[in-house]
């Protein structure tokens, strides 16, 4: 009895739990407190201030590293990655796509090292059995096309790369996976972020839609997911 009670783990304290969240919350305040005290400082209205950043990220020569930038730091504000996709279409046009996809690696190769930071092994070699044992595994011995196939069809990008970290996947199959399997979708939103008018018809009300870019964003996604379908089946047929 008293040899079980020694072997059983600590419950995590509430801090162990939820600090990842408190340093979310402390960031999203000390940002909203600085915004406010730059627009009160120059007397900028919401308009005002949505248009003198959207200025500093388009006819800045670091506006691109800038937007870079806060998508690799995107996640520790656990700041939707689909917000500033569309963004990056809006602000920049087609050659955003190109900057989505190196900010999007950033941010996925920060959430993997979070998650590798945190996780433990869970494949425990008494539980191989196991449901949970079984995807784990499969993670690791096929981590390219598991991670490519989960890209394509478009799961929650965050979630992936926290689980993918947690279970310790290799590193380099990660990251290549998520090179190629976050284009279709980057290309995707990028185009139909795109699509809209401008910035100013946007904070007037009048958003305008281009249809070619929009059925382009559509089909892609559409390619996407017939390619994941393929991939799976030719990884179920060569095992």
């Amino acid at each position: 009895m008293i040899q079980s009670q020694t072997n059983q783990t600590p419950s995590p304290t509430f801090w162990q739990r939820h600090w990842s969240k408190a340093i979310a919350l402390i960031l999203w305040l000390a940002l909203l407190g600085l915004y406010f005290w730059y627009t009160r400082q120059n007397n900028l209205t919401l308009a005002d201030s949505v248009t003198s950043l959207a200025d500093l990220l388009t006819n800045s020569f670091f506006g691109p590293l800038l937007y870079i930038l806060i998508y690799a730091g995107r996640p520790l504000l656990f700041f939707p990655a689909t917000i500033l996709t569309l963004l990056g279409g809006f602000l920049f046009g087609p050659i955003g796509i190109l900057y989505t996809i190196v900010g999007s690696n950033a941010s996925a190769m920060v959430t993997f090292g979070i998650g590798w930071f945190l996780g433990e092994d869970v494949l425990k070699d008494e539980e191989k059995s196991g449901v949970i044992q079984k995807y784990t595994r499969r993670m690791r011995e096929n981590s390219f096309e598991t991670v490519l196939i989960m890209r394509l069809i478009f799961l929650p990008y965050d979630l992936v790369n926290y689980v993918s970290g947690f279970l310790k996947i290799n590193w380099k199959a990660f990251l290549l996976a998520t090179a190629v399997g976050s284009v279709p979708g980057t290309v995707s939103f990028v185009l139909f972020g795109a699509s809209f008018g401008t910035l100013d018809e946007l904070l007037a009300g009048e958003v305008q839609l281009n249809p070619v870019t929009v059925i382009a964003s559509v089909v892609i996604i559409g390619i996407s997911l017939v390619l994941s379908r393929i991939i799976k089946k030719r990884e179920a047929g060569s095992n």
